[in-house]
């Protein structure tokens, strides 16, 4: 009862705390990055166009595609890096900068849709309608292959097709989806597991009943609670000026398979605030969800996440998950605890620290033959993590973090040490180098990674290459030879036109101890698609 008393007040304090607001600035926050977009905050964009760049450490950076109230989506150019928080300046009236010089996309990250604040709806005629419609979406084609000359042959392909489309039509509707399907062609000798797999990890219809009323139906994680994870039913939420509720209704997806199971009913509900105003942007929300599996109580917590952002140079971020079901013997367990502090000393320097409390989560039911196990064994996995980074000239960059985690009874501990230098631009020759050293040590295995990474344009916008060395070595507690694995790789990168990217990557690596030689290759193709631009 103590800890639930805590965590409403910490609650209480976060509202008086960050409870502020401002007036107007041409600066805004990065708020989130994928690999096709970057999504900055304003605190108004009517002074903005489509087409306009932001620039970022005095450089050209970002160049705006779509614009909403309060946010811009934009495209990175001049091989420009920004992450999360970053402070971005608006350049009104620039010339705009040409696709060639859209960097092309060397991961593959899910995309999701930034979290936005819902405006009052201002006054407009019928004939314009009040929501814009902005399409985005990705489609691609993956294949894995691998052979060796003493392991099985394994060879597998992969498609993923992900779409966030907003006001369709300039309608109310909006649909975001991501799916995955995996096949594996040549599994392994007596392989067990599923060689077709099917994914939907999100896939929900959204309703914009009123500007400050949405209702959404679907499997979807809320921005707002995302350590619920999905949610297969029906979510609504209304704000109140600042202030917001919400109610959550549907199913767990199956804990085995990620599919739909009817068994899994989940229900509850949520309250917050949020802020954005010039120097100050906040989101704190705090909610309690039941969870059961064939009628019964599973799981039953409360739930605090609260996000923050002071003066473009602060970030703070927060969750915490108190369970207050305890089956027959009742009582409360704090199962989640994460705090992490962002702070940007100057444009070339900034710091980050977090820590982390886990617990294993008790579902009563779907547990219930090995709960003894996880009550006898209900410590809390600890972690720490720092890392700095550094600019001290234009084009270099310098990091390091380290990582602490363990049990709360001192067991189990494992140390991280992480450092890199990057140049972004090789004088007289072009071209970005990258070397980078890690180390780890737990109580059986210390490990040593070392690497070093060239890539640069061929056709400048068009095609990039890289090479890369990595050498890994391995000391087990329990054994006195040490194991040493080298990976030579490289690949490239061919942006076809503005839609279509084509990647073709290759890599040997060599064990020391069996004279093992592994080839891998993995190839994709990845098709992108717009909102065509209406004319007014």
């Amino acid at each position: 009862m103590k800890k639930l008393v805590s965590c409403i007040l910490i609650f209480g304090v976060a509202l008086g705390v960050f409870a502020q607001d401002a007036g107007k600035t041409l600066q805004g926050a990065v708020t989130f990055v994928t690999s096709n977009n970057v999504y900055v905050r304003f605190d108004g964009t009517e002074n903005l166009n489509v087409g306009d760049v932001l620039t970022f450490n005095g450089t050209n950076c970002l160049k705006i595609t779509s614009l909403s109230s309060t946010s811009a989506v934009c495209t990175s150019i001049n091989n420009c890096e920004v992450s999360k928080d970053d402070t971005v300046t608006a350049t009104v009236s620039t010339t705009e900068t040409t696709t060639d010089d859209v960097p092309i996309e060397t991961t593959d990250t899910t995309e999701e849709a930034p979290k936005t604040t819902v405006d009052v709806a201002p006054e407009y005629s019928e004939k314009e309608s009040l929501y814009k419609e902005n399409i985005r979406g990705r489609v691609s084609v993956a294949s894995y292959n691998l052979s060796s000359n003493v392991r099985e042959s394994r060879n597998r392909l992969q498609g993923r097709f992900s779409l966030t489309a907003n006001h369709i039509g300039d309608s109310k509707f909006s649909v975001e989806s991501y799916i995955a399907y995996r096949s594996i062609l040549s599994p392994p000798e007596n392989y067990a597991s599923r060689t077709s797999i099917f994914n939907i990890y999100n896939l929900n219809l959204r309703y914009d009943a009123l500007p400050d009323l949405s209702i959404t139906a679907g499997r979807k994680i809320n921005p707002k609670a995302s350590s619920l994870g999905a949610n297969d039913g029906v979510m609504v939420e209304k704000y109140f000026g600042k202030f917001y509720v919400g109610a959550i209704g549907g199913f767990r997806p199956d804990i085995f398979d990620y599919g739909f199971n009817t068994d899994l009913l989940q229900y509850g509900g949520y309250f917050g605030i949020e802020t954005d105003s010039k120097d100050f942007y906040s989101q704190t929300t705090l909610g309690a969800m039941e969870q059961t599996n064939a009628g019964a109580t599973d799981r039953r917590y409360i739930y605090f996440q609260h996000n923050s952002t002071i003066a473009s140079n602060l970030n703070l971020f927060s969750s915490m998950e108190l369970d207050i079901f305890g089956g027959e013997e009742g009582g409360s367990r704090l199962t989640n605890l994460y705090l992490s502090a962002r702070y940007r000393f100057s444009r070339a320097v900034n710091a980050m620290i977090s820590y982390d409390s886990r617990k294993q989560i008790i579902y009563y039911q779907t547990f219930q033959t090995e709960l003894e196990r996880f009550l006898d064994d209900d410590l809390a996995r600890q972690g720490i993590r720092l890392r700095l980074n550094v600019r001290p000239a234009k084009i270099v960059w310098l990091g390091a973090s380290y990582s602490n985690r363990s049990q709360s009874d001192s067991q189990n501990e494992s140390n991280n040490v992480y450092g890199y230098a990057t140049l972004s631009k090789i004088p007289g020759v072009g071209g970005r180098f990258n070397v980078s050293y890690n180390s780890n040590t737990s109580r059986y295995l210390s490990s040593n990674i070392a690497s070093v990474r060239y890539s640069r344009d061929v056709v400048k916008g068009k095609l990039q290459a890289d090479a890369y060395f990595r050498n890994a070595k391995y000391e087990y507690e329990n054994r006195d030879e040490t194991f040493t694995q080298n990976y030579f790789g490289g690949g490239l990168n061919w942006s076809i036109s503005r839609s279509w990217q084509f990647s073709i990557n290759g890599e040997l690596s060599t064990l020391d101890s069996n004279d093992e030689k592994n080839y891998r290759f993995y190839t994709r193709l990845t098709k992108r698609f717009y909102s065509k631009k209406k004319k007014r």
